[in-house]
């Protein structure tokens, strides 16, 4: 029997968003915020969720600007993981 196995590679998504937290050893928790185009207003909505990325060497800070990629699980909660900071929290 041939088998045909082929991988599929997932879309490596990226999001920016604001780190609102920075509690957790080596994870921070990321805001982003996206708009929708509402179908029978045409009116964009703005929605917004939460996601926990892993940092590192822990430079990310509260209020930063950060850009996050999607990877592997890390966690039951954690599967992106952190780019770069786009702006530092003034």
């Amino acid at each position: 029997m041939e088998q045909n196995v082929e991988k599929k590679k997932t879309g490596n998504r990226e999001f920016v968003g604001i780190v609102t937290s920075d509690k957790m050893d080596k994870t921070i928790t990321v805001q982003v915020t996206t708009k929708k185009l509402h179908k029978l207003y045409k009116k964009y909505l703005s929605r917004s969720k939460k996601y926990k990325a892993h940092d590192e060497e822990n430079t990310a800070k509260y209020g930063d600007t950060v850009r996050i990629m999607e990877s592997r699980p890390l966690s039951k909660d954690k599967c992106w993981r952190l780019v770069e900071i786009v702006e530092r929290a003034k």
